[in-house]
């Protein structure tokens, strides 16, 4: 069995200027840290992996991905039982985080954790029970169902592509899935985006996962 080297991380992110920050971090406050940075999981060397103590990984960019990677990422845990994970989660994917990353020396931060955060999750975040940082955790209940844009009825149609976006897939995953054209189920989603009053991706993935959301797309789900 390969031994874990105490001096081995690893960054996974896409975003150029984050990657760049969180290594300066680390050399910085702990310069005994060997990096390895890759853009993707899939681009990860399970030796690598099975090496690292520390892995440090950006979920900010993978909104309508999330479910997805989040699955990507808990089948890869079992291969790394001795490092610890801290993911960089926007609020607008958390119920997903929580539900296959929340596990034993792991930790979901902030996408604007303050470096102080960053520094005390690197240095004290051995703990056996997961953690979510305090910024992510306020940022989460800042979001009130109260001000989600009040629910009006979807198509069937509409409920169908919605609920393949929430899983994860794409518009071009979910027209295969639906048979249908990519034109078609765009179209369908922007229809959808208008009857609920939404402005961006982003605010539909939060309605999608808010209690509001769930409700309407189980009502008459086939």
């Amino acid at each position: 069995m390969l031994s874990t080297d105490n001096t081995h991380g690893i960054i996974i992110s896409q975003t150029p200027v984050l990657m760049a920050g969180i290594g300066s971090i680390l050399k910085h406050h702990f310069p005994e840290y060997i990096l390895n940075y890759y853009s993707c999981v899939e681009e990860i060397d399970l030796l690598q992996l099975k090496r690292a103590r520390l892995v440090i990984v950006d979920i900010a960019d993978e909104i309508f991905y999330a479910r997805r990677r989040c699955q990507n990422y808990y089948s890869l845990f079992s291969q790394s039982d001795s490092s610890r994970w801290i993911f960089f989660t926007p609020h607008t994917v958390l119920p997903v985080a929580m539900e296959f990353l929340l596990r034993p020396r792991i930790t979901l931060l902030s996408s604007q954790e303050p470096v102080e955060g960053v520094i005390n999750a690197i240095r004290h975040g051995y703990g056996s029970e997961g953690e979510i940082s305090r910024t992510l955790m306020f940022e989460g209940m800042s979001r009130s169902i109260t001000d989600a844009p009040q629910s009006k009825i979807l198509t069937l149609s509409e409920r169908k592509v919605l609920r393949l976006l929430g899983e994860g897939w794409g518009v071009k995953q979910a027209a295969m899935l639906l048979k249908k054209s990519n034109k078609t189920v765009s179209a369908q989603k922007n229809s959808a985006m208008r009857r609920l009053s939404l402005k961006s991706d982003a605010d539909l993935y939060i309605w999608i996962n808010s209690n509001q959301g769930m409700a309407e797309l189980n009502s008459g789900a086939i």
